[in-house]
């Protein structure tokens, strides 16, 4: 199918994911017939989200983060709501794989796959649609390694500095990235970069993750967040217009990329910014509930059967050990979230095969009932099932295959 997130019709008009009871019957109804785990999107929760993201961002162009999404109808629907340009991928094959139908793919993060390298600088097309990231001459060095600048088309390459916060009498605060911080490590890495046969210096991206990863509405220790953020922020807006002022007299770049879903506004904001990163607004895993200054719709979910009853206020589900990544913590667990009130158990967690559900709500469940759930993070979802399942109120209207239904593994 073809998705059109302007003209597919809803059937519940407004915000129905507000009555959370209204909203999570409406799904279970639609999958009445389907066995097993299965994985849903709510067209009109997708469409919130990513109609929101724009407002959100203030004009200025958002580029679509791609891990965050991991399902390539969704990404191309989202590209063709006006606002949002381009893609950030996150590996080498992968961005030369939507490069096929998408003209501008930003890779995100350096690459040293030789085989793929080898595919972008012998591919005209590819050459002209990639652009690699890099921080570090050795990346450099890599590609000349695989193809020399004589016998290949010219790469186009980004830096990638790092945005987080050298913070007096606290550190670094942010995550561990690029080694390139200044204005002038930066401008030192474009000179070598210009000076570098077979290269061309086009962009520059700044992540700041210590403010658009970090939740800020959490309970415990917001104030203390909510103040690095803004010192962060300030310190941020003056660095990387110092860094972009000083690129500009070396290379003519072409984008300015920064922020994330929980930045848009305060990257916005930024002059010297000309495009805004996002993704994990658009399916919203539960970690983006915890922001004070937007409040994403649950577009994307599964749901488990229960398959036994171990007492009567426990219910097991088959499945449901689906990890995001990042630190071990329970905030990384997906999120029981239908029917309210049933939490994991702590010895046991989200399991490989079974999952224990504890919760009043486990009385009035069966063996053969669902039980509704959020992943951590928005697209690593996608890794576990070939297909989402397009829910428009009650009913499903389509369906769309994940990366993994395109039979395509990158990481």
């Amino acid at each position: 199918m073809s998705l059109d997130l302007l003209t597919t019709p809803a059937a519940v008009p407004g915000t129905p994911w507000k009555d959370a009871a209204g909203y999570w019957t409406g799904m279970t109804r639609a999958i009445a017939d389907l066995s097993g785990p299965v994985a849903a999107v709510n067209l009109g929760a997708l469409r919130f989200n990513a109609l929101d993201m724009l407002v959100r961002a203030g004009g200025v162009p958002i580029r679509v983060a791609s891990k965050s999404v991991r399902v390539r109808e969704l990404v191309d629907a989202t590209l063709a709501l006006p606002g949002y340009h381009g893609i950030l991928a996150f590996t080498l094959p992968e961005a030369l794989w939507l490069a096929e139908t998408q003209e501008d793919v930003v890779l995100g993060y350096p690459s040293v796959d030789r085989d793929a390298l080898r595919r972008l600088a012998t591919d005209e097309r590819a050459a002209e649609r990639v652009t690699l990231m890099v921080d570090d001459l050795a990346q450099l060095d890599i590609v000349d390694a695989v193809v020399s600048p004589a016998g290949r088309h010219v790469i186009r390459v980004a830096i990638d500095a790092d945005a987080s916060w050298r913070a007096p009498g606290l550190g670094h605060i942010g995550v561990r990235r690029s080694p390139v911080h200044d204005a002038a490590e930066v401008a030192n890495l474009a000179r070598a970069i210009v000076a570098r046969p077979g290269f061309r210096l086009v962009g520059l991206m700044m992540y700041e993750a210590q403010i658009a990863g970090q939740p800020d509405a959490t309970g415990s220790g917001d104030g203390v967040i909510r103040w690095m953020q803004r010192r962060s922020g300030h310190e941020l807006l003056e660095r990387r217009e110092a860094i972009v002022r000083g690129l500009r007299e070396i290379a003519p770049l072409e984008f300015v990329n920064g922020g994330g879903t929980g930045s848009l506004e305060l990257t916005a904001s930024d002059q010297a910014v000309t495009e805004i990163t996002a993704g994990s607004g658009l399916l919203a895993g539960h970690l983006f509930d915890g922001y004070r200054i937007f409040d994403p719709a649950p577009a994307a979910a599964f749901a488990l059967e229960v398959v036994r009853k171990p007492t009567s206020d426990i219910v097991t589900v088959l499945g449901g050990g689906w990890i995001a990544s990042g630190p071990p913590l329970a905030s990384r667990q997906p999120r029981p979230v239908w029917p309210r009130g049933l939490t994991t158990l702590a010895r046991e967690g989200a399991g490989e095969v079974q999952t224990p559900l504890q919760g009043e709500a486990a009385r009035s469940l069966r063996v053969g009932d669902r039980v509704w759930f959020r992943h951590a993070k928005s697209g690593e979802l996608a890794e576990r099932v070939d297909r989402y399942h397009l829910i428009d109120g009650d009913r499903i209207v389509g369906t769309t295959p994940t990366y993994r239904g395109e039979g395509q593994a990158f990481l």
